[in-house]
């Protein structure tokens, strides 16, 4: 059997839009803003994201984690998301994979 919900909701405009705010490393570390849309569904997305995130750290594990879960709750919802994780450059935002150490080579 064919679902062709999925396929028609990927074509369709949000219905809101929200953005996540880290607000640093003191309890509460998040907050979510809704930008535009229904306020009531905005207001329950709120308090779902809020429950996975309150207090998690941007650097805990779990944190990547409950983000897909919100990203998908987002998409399930058709609400479009922002993430403002507080970085200032790519310097600073932690890699997918940390980089091996190589030991230098002595000059020959």
């Amino acid at each position: 059997m064919t679902n062709y919900a999925d396929a028609t909701t990927l074509n369709e405009p949000p219905r809101g839009h929200a953005r996540i705010v880290y607000l640093g490393p003191a309890s509460p570390h998040w907050e979510v803003y809704g930008d535009y849309g229904d306020q009531n569904m905005l207001e329950e997305f709120r308090a779902r994201t809020l429950a996975r995130l309150i207090l998690l750290p941007r650097n805990d594990p779990q944190f990547r984690r409950n983000q897909e879960r919100v990203n998908k709750d987002a998409e399930r919802e058709r609400i479009s998301i922002e993430w403002e994780l507080g970085y200032t450059n790519a310097a600073e935002a932690p890699a997918a994979a940390p980089a091996a150490t190589l030991a230098p080579t002595p000059a020959e």
